[in-house]
């Protein structure tokens, strides 16, 4: 898309964090965005901060991505206000850190629902409009993870779902690419966020730990390359990036996003 001014766009998981920062990031470029996540509260602070500060419209919808009705609702409302859905970044996420046989087998469900089925619906909601148009560009958090072979330790759960999800996107660009719509994996390291920064034992050396800048350009840049240029996937590693090792620990208190 060469004109970004004025199109839409629907974060998920973007009350904080990385979310947080690509919401900012597409705001920046002149996009309205509707902006989804769980809990109100923050995710309205966020969308005042936004509007503020870059002069969009921007729509807060509370959603929970393991749900339809939710799903469907964000589309609705996104589309009830901005008339269309230009751009879909798909984001929210939950991890799990856990030895196989520790793992709680209730974070099986939560984590397929939120990290590989939230992304897949949420997509088969808007795209159809898209196709329509013959226009869209759909984003995909992945994962660096799924960048070894074997997957890190203690991660296996998380991380074969994002190599499912890389996969889905990568069936999904040969799908598309002739409706003029693009798909762009991105595959960031661990990244120093609300969701790290409030976990002990993180890691021995902070610096292993990417800020979410690396991710905002790599946004940036999958929506502003030429109409006829597609980047399939935007791999961006901390130099140190420990993957043999776990680096959140087990036991995780996660803030709600």
């Amino acid at each position: 898309m060469t004109d970004l001014k004025g199109r839409a766009a629907i974060v998920t998981g973007a009350s904080r964090g990385i979310g947080k920062a690509l919401a900012s990031t597409a705001a920046s470029l002149g996009i309205n965005v509707a902006i989804a996540a769980r809990q109100e509260g923050p995710l309205k602070e966020t969308a005042d901060e936004i509007a503020k500060k870059y002069k969009v419209q921007v729509l807060a919808v509370p959603c929970d991505v393991t749900k339809l009705e939710d799903l469907e609702n964000l589309v609705n409302s996104a589309k009830a206000k901005f008339g269309a859905i230009d751009i879909l970044i798909n984001n929210a996420g939950v991890s799990s850190q856990y030895p196989f046989e520790k793992q709680p087998i209730e974070d099986f469900e939560r984590l397929a629902h939120t990290n590989y089925l939230g992304y897949v619906r949420l997509i088969r909601l808007v795209i159809n409009d898209m196709i329509a148009r013959k226009s869209g560009a759909i984003i995909n958090m992945v994962s660096g993870s799924t960048l070894c072979d074997p997957l890190p330790r203690n991660f296996i759960v998380y991380s074969s779902l994002k190599v499912g999800l890389r996969a889905f996107s990568k069936g999904l660009f040969w799908e598309l690419r002739d409706h003029g719509i693009k798909v762009t994996s991105l595959l960031p390291g661990v990244t120093d966020t609300d969701l790290t920064g409030k976990l002990q034992e993180i890691t021995t050396d902070a610096s292993r730990l990417m800020s979410t800048k690396a991710i905002e350009d790599a946004l940036k840049f999958a929506l502003t390359v030429p109409a006829n240029v597609c980047p399939l996937e935007i791999a961006v590693i901390n130099q140190q990036t420990p993957w043999t090792a776990p680096v959140i620990p087990y036991k995780q208190a996660h803030p709600e996003k």
